[in-house]
């Protein structure tokens, strides 16, 4: 989800910045500090509350991310940009994936999904954070169902609907191709800091509930099942990639070829 919302609240100079310029991905095995450190307060909150979450509840491993996707830097027009990729894997996820991005003092990102094992029909998480020179613009977390009627299982279901619901000011109208995500989709731009704290709490409410949900679930046991949800996956992965601002922010910055194998190995790949 991350450059598909960065692009609706994205501030005036970072589109002035991109446009026209090429930036080189590199890794930089030499980097000591993660990129959270100096990003926006609630980014680093919220990065932070996701791997705590993960490490209480999960059995996480290593994920094997390609040496140069991993850490990439680049310049938009004079503006460092760096990409930091956290990913871990558990008996029913196979890959979870941690993205924290930023442009030099202008845009700060945090893009999370959970991606299931396709014998899992579990839900898919996601989470992003956006925030430019005047805070955060968009805040979007949820839960979103692969089955083929777009609905949660009954559990989650369940769940979702026992959360208190926060008054938040101002809520965000989703994308068009926003279908696959769920009726408890939380889209919003908070106000002031206590509606930044309110989204992290719900946030933090949806990853644990969702862990502790997966953690209790059997794997399917019916090759025709486990089919429907790679379908779903696919058709998951495959509207998050409609949103063609996202392409054109990497192409601009690294290149179509580069966009193409990011777009489908880092953020958005799935198991045929």
């Amino acid at each position: 989800m991350e450059e598909n919302f960065m692009n609706q609240s994205m501030p005036e100079s970072i589109p002035e910045l991109i446009r026209g310029s090429v930036a080189k991905a590199t890794p930089s095995p030499g980097k000591s500090k993660s990129v959270r450190e100096q990003q926006h307060p609630l980014i680093q909150r919220l990065a932070n509350c996701i791997e705590e979450t993960w490490q209480e509840h999960l059995d996480l491993s290593a994920y094997p991310v390609p040496a140069d996707l991993g850490y990439v830097e680049g310049s938009l027009e004079g503006e460092r940009l760096v990409i930091e990729n956290h990913c871990y894997q558990t008996p029913q996820f196979r890959k979870l994936h941690l993205e924290l991005a930023r442009v030099g003092n202008a845009l700060d990102i945090l893009h999370c999904v959970m991606f299931p094992k396709p014998e899992y029909a579990l839900p898919i998480f996601g989470a992003d954070l956006v925030s430019g020179r005047g805070g955060i613009s968009a805040a979007i977390a949820d839960l979103s169902p692969v089955n083929g009627d777009r609905s949660l299982p009954q559990n989650y279901q369940a769940a979702l609907s026992k959360l208190d619901a926060y008054p938040f000011s101002q809520r965000r109208e989703l994308p068009p191709w926003g279908s696959i995500f769920s009726d408890f989709c939380l889209f919003i731009r908070p106000t002031d800091l206590q509606e930044e704290d309110a989204f992290l709490k719900q946030v933090q409410s949806f990853l644990t509930l969702h862990c502790q949900l997966a953690g209790a679930t059997q794997p399917l046991n019916s090759r025709s099942e486990v089919a429907r949800v790679r379908v779903g996956q696919q058709h998951y992965c495959q509207q998050q990639q409609q949103n063609d601002k996202t392409r054109r922010v990497l192409e601009k910055s690294f290149g179509s070829e580069w966009a193409e194998r990011y777009m489908t190995t880092m953020l958005f790949d799935y198991v045929a």
